[in-house]
Parts: structure tokens; sequence; C-alpha cells
């Protein structure tokens, strides 16, 4: 027989260092990257520093919280359709918020701003896992995947209403990553792929303006290089001023006015020019430790709950932070997804450590033989 221990110091000591390491790395950045932002909008150079360093301690006694737990608390139905409600809720929520950007992605109150979609990733890892782990003998009846896939539709279709195309097909491929996965035949996982991909085609037509120019602009920057090319070009611009070593922390050209959120969506543009190729790499070389953890805890978990948990966590950290800096390369068109754990957003910040407090969790849970 098995029984299945906790263990409070078995968690992942690799995966917990990477972390602390990029959150480290990223406050410092976070601050050299928005100093001058701050003294303009805020008369405060250390604005963005401070409300980043406080979604960072929030974050990490969240994290802590849940590695000191002693029982799987997540795998409770009441808490995953818990989160997953609130999400839904807070979705539809930021729907009717006054715009920000011309969007409608945050719901804020009392001087607080929070992004739902940030708390629908998890609590779409959540379900599916749930689900899955439920329903793994009866996956290959098409009726078995009718409620995750309404439950998914429902969240992409909010997300793209604010509109946020980019976090939608982010969503989107977590979700097909889960799918896979979680055992759902190659032909029903192959025409759900080909489903959404008929649909955003059909939604791209009638995308707004801005998003169409995105596109057009990464297939041909140089058409228009003080419009839709500016982003990419200040990007690139910044990453091959920094050559080997960089310019040295602070001394950034881009960051002032010249790229366009810098300490956001280009934050890792910024690395690029103040520590040089090898500032980059360092970064790289902390998510390459995070990516290979996780895969790693994902293998080891004790339960197929748990295994689909730690990858579905993993693959939306790590597909997010690639994709990012693939576009801050000019490798992909340009899209409001921070970097995790590095750009500036107390939302982000908080769920991406929850999420991690979930991975960290999983490692402590080790399954033993018992004698009878």
């Amino acid at each position: 027989m098995s029984k299945e221990i906790y263990r409070r110091y078995g968690f992942d000591k690799w995966l917990f260092a990477a972390t602390v390491a990029l959150l480290a790395f990223g406050l410092v950045m976070v601050f050299s990257a928005s100093a001058p932002r701050g003294l303009e909008e805020h008369r405060n150079a250390l604005f963005f520093f401070i409300h980043q360093a406080i979604g960072a301690a929030a974050g990490m006694i969240l994290l802590l919280l849940i590695m000191s737990r002693p029982k799987a608390f997540y795998k409770n139905a009441f808490f995953i359709y818990g989160i997953l409600t609130l999400a839904v809720g807070l979705l539809a929520l930021a729907l009717v918020m006054p715009e920000i950007k011309n969007t409608h992605r945050w719901i804020h109150f009392f001087g607080f701003r929070f992004q739902p979609s940030e708390l629908a990733k998890i609590g779409l890892v959540l379900f599916l896992a749930h689900h899955l782990d439920k329903k793994r003998e009866a996956l290959h009846d098409m009726r078995t995947l009718a409620f995750p896939l309404a439950v998914t539709g429902t969240i992409l279709f909010l997300i793209l209403k604010e509109p946020d195309m980019s976090t939608t097909l982010l969503v989107f491929v977590i979700c097909a990553g889960m799918f896979f996965l979680g055992g759902v035949r190659l032909s029903h996982f192959m025409l759900m792929g080909l489903g959404f991909l008929g649909v955003l085609a059909a939604l791209l037509v009638q995308a707004p303006l801005y998003m169409r120019q995105r596109i057009t602009s990464f297939l041909s920057p140089e058409s228009d290089l003080l419009s839709t090319g500016y982003q990419a070009l200040q990007s690139k611009l910044a990453l091959g001023s920094g050559g080997i070593f960089g310019l040295s922390i602070g001394q950034s050209k881009q960051k002032l006015y010249f790229l366009p959120d810098a300490h956001t969506d280009y934050i890792f543009s910024i690395v690029g020019e103040e520590l040089g190729l090898l500032g980059a790499l360092g970064v790289l070389f902390l998510f390459g430790i995070f990516i290979w953890r996780g895969l790693v805890i994902s293998r080891r978990a004790p339960d197929h709950f748990s295994r689909l948990l730690a990858a579905g966590v993993t693959i939306a950290i790590g597909i997010q932070a690639l994709l990012n800096i693939s576009i801050a390369a000019g490798l992909a068109p340009t899209t409001g997804l921070p970097l995790p754990l590095f750009s500036f957003g107390r939302s982000s910040l908080i769920c991406t450590t929850f999420s991690i407090g979930l991975l960290l969790h999983i490692s402590q849970r080790k399954t033993t033989l018992r004698r009878k």
C-alpha cells in the first residue's frame, strides 16, 4: 500500500531559489526602469518600486502560507470552484468598469487596481486539473469535454471582450496543454484546436485596428517606424546598445520615454541595455531553472491531479515568460503580457506567487510504500 506524506522542509530548493532571485532581480530593474516616470508623474522616483515591493512582500507571504499548510487544500472542489466563480465574476465586472487605455482589463476601487485575467489563469488550471482527473476514465467521450470546454470558452470570451487578444491566446495555449496532458484523444484535441482557430480568424477580421496593426508591424516593422513599428524598433535598440556587459544599472537611455512601457511590457529590453548580454542570459537562465524544476515536480507529483496542476502552472508561467522575451527581441508581435515575477504589476505578481506556492506545496508531498 502507498501513503502520502507531507515534508515541511522538503520543498524544491532550486525552484524556490529561482523564484526569489527573479523577484529580487525584478525589483531592482523595476526601480531602474521606472524612476524617471515616477519622478515626473508622482514626484517620487521610488513610486513604482514601492508598489512593486508591497506586491512582492504580499506574494511571498502568501507563498509561504501555502507551503506551511500540511493538507492539499487546493484539491477541495469548493476551493477550486470558488476561485473559478470569483474569476468569472470579476471578469464580468471589469467590462462595466471605466475604460483605462481604451480597455476594460481592470477593476478598481479605493485606489486599488486588479486584473481579473491573472486570477482566471489560476482558476482555469485548477479547474481543468480537477475535472480531467475526476473524469479521466471517460475522456474518450466528447460529451465529457462539453462542460470544461464551456467554462474555458466563457472565460476566453470575457477576456477577449476587454479586449485582450494576447491574454486570450495565452490562456488558450495553457488550456490546450492541460487537455493534451490530461489524456484527451488526439482527434478530439485537434478538433478543438481547429474550432478555436476558426473563431479566432473570424474575430481577427473584426478586431480593433490597433490589433491588426500590431500584426502587420511585426511582419513588416520598417513600413512605419514612427507609428506601429516604433515599440519594436526601440526595444531592439535597447537590447543592441547594451553589448555584452551593458551600460550599467540606471544608465538606460531608452527608458527616458523612447521605449514605452519600459517598466512593464519591455522591462527585458532595459535588462539587455543596462546589463548587456550577460544580464539577459541571466534572466533566461533563471526562467530555464524554473521550467526545469516545474516539470520535475510535475513528473514526481503523488497523484494525477497534482501532476496536471504542476504542469499547468509551469506551462502558464514558462510560456508567458518566453513570449514576453520573444516580443522584446522582435520575434513575436507586440502584446501587453508582462514578464512574470519581473514586470511592474501587483495583480500579476501576487497571482504568480500564489500559483508558485501551489507548485512548491506539491513538491513537499511524497508517496511512500507502507507495509501491511
